[in-house]
């Protein structure tokens, strides 16, 4: 989008190479609000000093989520139809790429089921492999699914299957590497797990290049319930695990999202040699990540979105060995990122995006579909409190001032 000239644009928008400056941090404070409906006063700390560049090589592949900004200034009823801002959305996943992380292009991050529809998901794939084709080792997989099927008009696995075929072939065409997403439309027909292995196997038969299998949980998608043809996890995991071992030549890897990590770790062990897990654990990410005697999990996640500066910082102290430095990056996090994604699960777009404006990333607090208001006042004050006690507030006074605005909106003085 051509952003006018009127158009403020804090000075914070230009990102410099050291993000955090502590040295430059003067003690400041704002009113938040509590559950008490009191107003405290919050103190900051100061921020942390992390590279806006990937300070070295890493030794797990490390994929973020990545959201999508939305155009203010559109003239489109956001509940209808998708306005997305092109240059700011771009340019976050240019900020990923220079932390070394790669893009899980139009994933559920990005809204894809809440506000993102398929032609603008096509729009924005194509245009992000065109942006990593400049960049060498940018790294970018993309969402194909079955989301331009309405999952009421699906009659069969045929359909399912050729909704499948079709974004499949899209993606493609578009230069893209796959990931293989749930499909609504095919828990809504399937009758038995060999429904599931049927249109899979169909599917996997055909694609260019390995693939990543995206197993989302109903806990982001209510309508994702029973996937794999069973309700218990063991069930659910027998089938997965039997279709990706029987297809491994033609899969990169499973990202599993179920918020469980022990679960994770099972069906981990059990994956065919050379088939990775990407961890979809927003609750415990740096213990997956960080791994045992066994074997580690790679990382695709949402909340790296919204921590990329320290995901890759930590992910370059975890390749050059130091183990406990890694966990020490990651450890403030985890507090933000269960917070972010608490249930319910699936508006955790709505703190990731928070965090981009606070983080000077895009000048508004506005999401595709309207989503800024799937998250209450007081989530957002906590995701303020705990972003700062974690250090990730780039500008700490800039920060205060953007969630001043947002509390000024909600009508918080």
């Amino acid at each position: 989008m051509n952003r006018p000239e009127t158009m403020n644009r804090p000075e914070t928008m230009n990102r410099p190479e050291t993000m955090n400056r502590p040295e430059a941090f003067a003690p400041l404070s704002l009113r938040l609000p509590r559950a008490d409906r009191s107003l405290e006063t919050y103190r900051l700390s100061a921020p942390r000093a992390f590279p806006a560049r990937a300070a070295g090589p890493m030794n797990r592949v490390a994929f973020s989520a990545a959201h999508v900004v939305a155009d203010p200034l559109s003239d489109a009823d956001p509940w209808l139809r998708p306005a997305i801002d092109w240059d700011r959305t771009l340019a976050y996943r240019e900020h990923l790429w220079d932390l070394g992380l790669g893009v899980a292009e139009a994933m559920d991050t990005a809204q894809r089921g809440m506000g993102l529809d398929w032609p603008t998901s096509l729009d924005l794939i194509r245009r992000s492999v065109a942006a990593a084709r400049g960049r060498p080792g940018a790294l970018v997989f993309s969402g194909a699914g079955t989301d331009h099927l309405a999952p009421e008009a699906a009659r069969s696995l045929d359909d399912v299957s050729a909704a499948y075929e079709e974004q499949v072939a899209a993606v493609e065409a578009a230069g893209g590497r796959i990931i293989l997403m749930a499909s609504r439309a095919l828990a809504r027909v399937a009758r038995s797990a060999q429904d599931y292995a049927l249109v899979y196997d169909r599917v996997l038969s055909q694609v260019r290049a390995p693939v990543i299998i995206h197993w989302l949980g109903d806990m982001f998608d209510p309508a994702l319930a029973g996937y794999w043809g069973a309700d218990a996890f063991d069930d659910a995991m027998a089938t997965a695990v039997d279709i990706i071992n029987r297809h491994a030549a033609r899969i990169d890897g499973v990202k599993i999202s179920l918020l469980d990590k022990d679960k994770e770790i099972v069906m981990r062990r059990r994956l065919a040699p050379g088939v990775r897990m990407y961890t979809g654990d927003d609750f415990n990410y740096a213990e997956l990540i960080a791994g045992d005697e066994h074997g580690h999990s790679d990382a695709l996640l949402g909340i790296f979105d919204a921590i990329a500066p320290a995901a890759s910082a930590a992910l370059v102290e975890l390749a050059r060995g130091e183990t406990a430095r890694f966990h020490a990056i990651l450890a403030p996090t985890v507090a933000l990122s269960r917070h972010i994604f608490r249930a319910p699960t699936r508006f955790y777009k709505t703190g990731v995006v928070f965090m981009a404006y606070l983080n000077g990333h895009q000048d508004h607090f506005t999401l595709v579909g309207g989503q800024e208001s799937a998250r209450s006042t007081l989530h957002l004050a906590e995701i303020f409190r705990l972003a700062d006690a974690a250090g990730l507030l780039d500008d700490p006074e800039a920060a205060a001032a953007r969630m001043r605005a947002v509390l000024a909106v909600r009508g918080v003085a």
